[in-house]
């Protein structure tokens, strides 16, 4: 029979188990915690933290008198070799003190709706920057309460010390899913009896493969755990980025994990950059350089991208080579900055070349390190700056602070062809990495602006073809991976199309919904047809027309309460719901499609489904089928040479001559 403190145990590991809404600590599945915990990957001579923690029995209560046992082992073996503690294996000679905190949680809905929380106690320790080079499976096994024991299996990958390709070009298409590429490829290009006339430039890359993108404690992501899956191989929680997250009050402690352009500078010196269309500190771009469980602390990230990680002696880039695109208020001095501090001088300091919109940015020199920051917030979408730019005026988001509109804006196509050229230039033999990222394709599927997400998708697209133009000119194509994918998805599609005259003339809502015409209803994309006194012009590759008489039908399976009249909103992106109720401000002639969300819900939400993955270049063949989201890191990690079996440290002077 189990004694009763056993029992206990059992049980309070059972709960935290089996309860889906609220977790105690998703990595952490009973009261003895390994972080990284069990089935993680590891590159060889990836850097990285390790945390154990031991949780007291919830509430404080008599068993063990609600204390944690700080008494509790560890020890690590790789299979087939000999067990050793921590310490010893990783040839620590001090063993880090024990930390001790406490943390409460909500067993369930029940209890939060009660406001009966749960009280944790813990002891932990953390052992910093550690790496483990020969590949093969290593057991670690944290002894405590006694008989208690937890257990995790850690899998180092092949070693991989020799690069395939110079160069690689990561574009990110936030949320992007293969039913939004197809919606995309409608709207831009002519078909005659079935057959398109043109492509999108995606549909030409020689391999597609596709990821499956589930958090390490759920299966729904955020941009901020996918992008860390993405460039470290190692999933996280969300909101989380470079750490796995435990359970302690610092949101900048957590066990830590290296990321691909802090392996790429360490390990071979090479330039990186980032761009993207959303503001800097946003969770694509800066979990490249960020190392904290909590996405929204804009201003220390943006510190961490320049100086690296303080406090902690972990590995950093020396700063991006390029780092275009919005977020001014991180960079002013003020509320949104680190400290109040001005990042743009502070940028400019470590010989930054400082652009606050796109005139400056062409002119910027391409030998010197680029910030290249074009407004407060995310850039206006592709839409807004081509097809409506009067919508520009509305804005009071200038970077330099000024109440004014910023309106000489670079798009996505500027600003990467720009950092390819820094990025070339400063490279050397070593190459480079750049990560591209369409934002707004998110942004706008997030509020179920439908066109101007598919506007971003094709400004993707043609910054791809672009990208592709370039390399050539530069004699790099050859020598560049190019990976185009995304980190999640949105539970976006088409399903017919909407006569939106006859739907705006109905007098009632189910009368409105029969301008919905399905199957041989549906007819073809009019986007592409020019109709008189309706035409933007806009360039090859994009609709001619945003706006026709017979408009997409979408929708989207999670999403608020709205009114929906299927027509492009020319004045902005549309408001969909406030505080519970459908907006007064959206489309007010359309008819009313109740949400699938908690009612306070305001936008759509993210989906299960996975992505695309497509590649051209070295290393292309291993990017088919099926994989995990962590694979695609692993995938260009490899074909970088970033594996290595030893300790391969590029000096700082040799980091910083970058």
């Amino acid at each position: 029979m189990l004694s009763m403190r056993r029992a206990f145990l059992l049980l309070a590991a059972a709960s935290a188990t089996t309860a889906q809404t609220y977790q105690r600590l998703g990595t952490c599945p009973t009261l003895g915690c390994v972080i990284p915990p069990d089935q993680q990957d590891f590159l060889p001579g990836q850097q990285f933290d390790i945390r154990f923690e031991v949780h007291a029995p919830v509430n404080g209560s008599e068993a063990n008198g609600g204390i944690p046992d700080e008494a509790f082992s560890v020890t690590i073996a790789k299979d087939g070799g000999q067990t050793k503690s921590i310490a010893e294996f990783f040839g620590i000679t001090e063993e880090p003190a024990i930390e001790k905190w406490s943390f409460s949680w909500y067993e369930d809905l029940y209890a939060k709706d009660a406001g009966e929380a749960s009280l944790v106690h813990v002891a932990s320790k953390i052992y910093r920057r550690v790496a483990l080079y020969e590949p093969g499976d290593y057991t670690v096994t944290l002894k405590y309460y006694s008989t208690e024991t937890t257990t995790a299996t850690w899998t180092v990958r092949p070693l991989a010390e020799h690069k395939r390709a110079k160069n690689v070009i990561l574009f990110v298409g936030d949320g992007m899913t293969t039913n939004m590429i197809t919606a995309a490829r409608l709207l831009g290009h002519k078909t005659v009896n079935g057959k398109y006339q043109s492509l999108l430039k995606l549909d030409e890359f020689p391999v597609l493969g596709h990821q499956m993108t589930h958090s390490i404690d759920s299966f729904m992501t955020d941009s901020a755990n996918s992008a860390s899956a993405l460039y470290s191989g190692h999933k996280s929680t969300v909101n989380a980025m470079g750490v796995y997250a435990d359970s302690s009050p610092d949101l900048f402690d957590d066990p830590k994990v290296e990321t691909i352009v802090e392996l790429l500078r360490r390990i071979w010196g090479s330039a990186w950059g980032a761009v993207s269309t959303a503001f800097l500190a946003d969770a694509t771009p800066i979990a490249l350089t960020a190392h904290t469980r909590s996405r929204g602390t804009y201003g220390p990230l943006i510190e961490q991208a320049l100086n690296g990680v303080n406090n902690y002696s972990w590995p950093h880039t020396g700063g991006p080579d390029v780092y275009f695109g919005g977020g001014a208020e991180n960079f002013l001095p003020g509320s949104g900055s680190y400290k109040g501090q001005d990042y743009f001088a502070k940028f400019a300091e470590k010989g930054y070349s400082i652009s606050l919109n796109k005139t400056a940015l062409e002119a910027a020199p391409d030998s010197e390190r680029a910030l290249g920051v074009f407004c407060k917030s995310n850039l206006p979408v592709w839409i807004d700056r081509n097809v409506f730019p009067e919508n520009l005026n509305s804005y009071t988001n200038d970077p330099s602070g000024a109440k004014k509109a910023a309106t000489d804006l670079p798009g996505l196509k500027e600003m990467t062809l720009k950092a390819i050229d820094v990025l070339h230039k400063r490279s050397g033999n070593e190459g480079f990495f750049l990560m591209s990222e369409a934002a707004s394709i998110d942004k706008q599927m997030h509020v179920l602006d439908y066109q101007r997400a598919l506007g971003d998708l094709l400004e993707l697209d043609d910054t791809i073809r672009a990208t592709f133009k370039k390399l050539e000119e530069l004699g790099e194509l050859d020598h560049t991976l190019i990976v185009v994918t995304a980190d999640h998805g949105h539970g976006f599609d088409v399903f017919g199309n909407a006569d939106t005259k006859y739907l705006s003339e109905q007098p009632t809502d189910r009368e409105k919904r029969s301008a919905v015409g399905i199957y041989q209803n549906s007819g073809l994309s009019q986007y592409t047809v020019e109709q008189e006194g309706v035409s933007y012009n806009t360039g090859s590759n994009f609709p001619v027309n945003w706006d026709p008489r017979y408009a997409i039908a979408a929708g989207m399976g999670a999403s608020p309460d709205r009114r929906e009249n299927y027509q492009i909103n020319r004045t902005g992106s549309r408001i969909p719901n406030t505080r519970g109720y459908v907006s007064a401000f959206d489309n007010t002639d359309g008819f009313v499609v109740n949400g699938t969300l908690p009612a306070d819900e305001t936008q759509g939400v993210h989906s299960l489904t996975d992505v695309p993955v497509y590649a051209r270049g070295p290393c292309q063949e291993t990017f088919g089928g099926t994989f995990n989201s962590i694979d695609v890191f692993f995938k260009i990690a490899t074909c970088l040479g970033l594996g290595q079996s030893t300790n391969k440290t590029l000096t700082d002077s040799a980091c910083s001559a970058k």
